[in-house]
């Protein structure tokens, strides 16, 4: 007959599952570092060799890695999503922009589609948080914080879709985003009518999830992406005018 004693779990293996599983639902987010031996051994209230030994076995499959004199992190596991020399490609031409908002409004109307479903109410307060900081950081001349809290809050609406995988596959694409390999983001916060529009389409995204209101949700992330892409082609056509402008400004110089 093909069956075997059932052994006990191993405690190391209940310490991998559970800290698999933060990873998994991005409560534990690549470069986080986890807490000492001591104080994580206690939370989990495994002892330090069984969580040695679980760590090691993350370790070896590559979701844990350790920092010399600094402890353990979670890998940067998002990394080894785009190969350096396809990020290289989508850097160097214009068409991989359009393409990524295009892939951005299909994948984030769907994923506020879902959160208005599945969104929990803590969920919500989340993204209604973020977005209370958007606020706050709108009256600051500098646009650097109300940029780095835009790709939060899209972030905070993927996390509410609760979609593992479109979770991972969303982080990466921002990643890339925040490293300026599609477009410099602050260009897009950097005229105060601009800064005014955005921070307008998010309050309607916001107040649509609120509602709970799936289509009006989907729709008002469309719509902002739309303007995004419609703002990009602008500055594109501005540079390119003024690169021209430049060269008509030399000849006329040189005369």
């Amino acid at each position: 007959m093909p069956f075997e004693k059932i052994a006990a779990e191993k405690l190391s293996q209940s310490v991998v599952q559970q800290i698999e599983l933060l990873i998994l639902r991005g409560i534990l987010r690549p470069g986080e570092r986890l807490p000492s031996e001591r104080e994580l051994s206690e939370k989990m209230g495994v002892s330090r060799p069984s969580l040695r030994e679980a760590v090691a076995d993350l370790q070896t499959r590559g979701l844990l890695a350790t920092k010399a004199g600094a402890g353990i992190y979670v890998a940067d596991v998002l990394g080894a999503a785009f190969s350096d020399a396809l990020v290289q490609l989508f850097a160097a031409h214009d068409e991989a922009v359009f393409d990524y908002v295009s892939f951005r409004r299909d994948m984030e109307g769907l994923a506020g589609e879902r959160a208005a479903r599945h969104a929990s109410d803590t969920d919500l307060k989340v993204i209604d948080t973020i977005f209370r900081k958007m606020e706050t950081a709108h009256s600051k001349r500098d646009p650097t914080e109300e940029a780095q809290l835009d790709a939060e809050f899209h972030l905070a609406i993927i996390e509410a879709s609760h979609n593992v995988i479109m979770l991972h596959m969303m982080r990466a694409m921002f990643q890339m985003l925040r490293e300026g390999v599609f477009y410099n983001r602050r260009v897009m916060f950097k005229q105060r009518t601009t800064r005014d529009m955005l921070l307008d389409q998010h309050r309607n995204i916001r107040d649509c999830l609120m509602r709970r209101d799936p289509e009006g949700t989907r729709e008002a992330i469309e719509a902002h992406l739309s303007y995004v892409e419609a703002s990009l082609t602008d500055q594109k056509r501005t540079d390119h005018n003024e690169v021209v402008a430049r060269q008509r400004l030399a000849h006329e110089n040189a005369r």
